[in-house]
């Protein structure tokens, strides 16, 4: 079964950047804008809460990524608040995690997002089977219900209504565009036309995250 985590609200911030007129210049900063900064307030099944904070180019790049549509925010922020929990095969103790496991069995054989020669729909259908998994085996991310919501607000004194929906500020805020995905798309399109093939594994080379085993020594 997978963890269930509710979402309570949601917000907009900002990245890094300086107050003062000509800090950025001082500090060597580029020009020190600051770039939207989404935040998604969940609780987990032993009430502790914890912030999901992501900057608002996820969503051109997840679009370019996995050759999704710029207009659909809520699949867009699905798999933004869910691809968290996707596991990687790199990692040495997954035999310990049955959720993992299974998520990376019914996965196994999906076009990631630089294999190169992959029809658009593929590569969307590859990402949303990865997030389907997900939901059925670790993770599944639902609104935690309005009356409860509501309850909250009022606790603190706010005259806030809460929406049916607590990612209706994303939701109806944000926009794409499609220009920047277009770029995104272009990039990646470059990286897997030009990547050199993957090493072939070997007892020397190991992927990241496993255990480091016997390497020779550096000289």
């Amino acid at each position: 079964m997978p963890e269930i985590m509710t979402t309570w609200d949601a917000e907009l911030g900002y990245s890094h950047t300086y107050m003062r007129p000509g800090a950025e210049a001082a500090a060597g900063g580029p020009d020190g804008a600051a770039e939207p900064l989404w935040g998604v307030y969940l609780v987990n099944a032993a009430d502790e809460v914890g912030v999901h904070v992501f900057p608002h180019s996820t969503f051109e790049w997840r679009a370019a990524e996995h050759s999704l549509d710029p207009d659909d925010v809520d699949t867009l922020l699905d798999v933004i608040l869910h691809e968290v929990a996707m596991p990687s095969r790199d990692d040495a103790l997954v035999h310990d995690d049955p959720g993992a496991l299974a998520v990376l069995r019914e996965t196994y054989n999906l076009p990631g997002v630089f294999t190169p020669g992959v029809a658009d729909e593929t590569r969307r259908q590859a990402c949303l089977a990865r997030i389907a998994a997900v939901k059925r085996h670790r993770l599944l991310i639902a609104p935690a219900p309005q009356p409860e919501r509501q309850g909250a607000l009022e606790f603190v004194g706010s005259a806030r209504v809460a929406p049916a929906d607590p990612l209706t500020p994303i939701k109806e805020l944000t926009r794409i565009d499609p220009v920047r995905v277009a770029g995104k798309r272009a990039f990646l399109d470059w990286v897997r036309a030009t990547a050199e093939e993957p090493a072939r594994p070997s007892f020397f080379v190991k992927p990241p995250a496993t255990f480091v085993g016997m390497k020779p020594n550096e000289v």
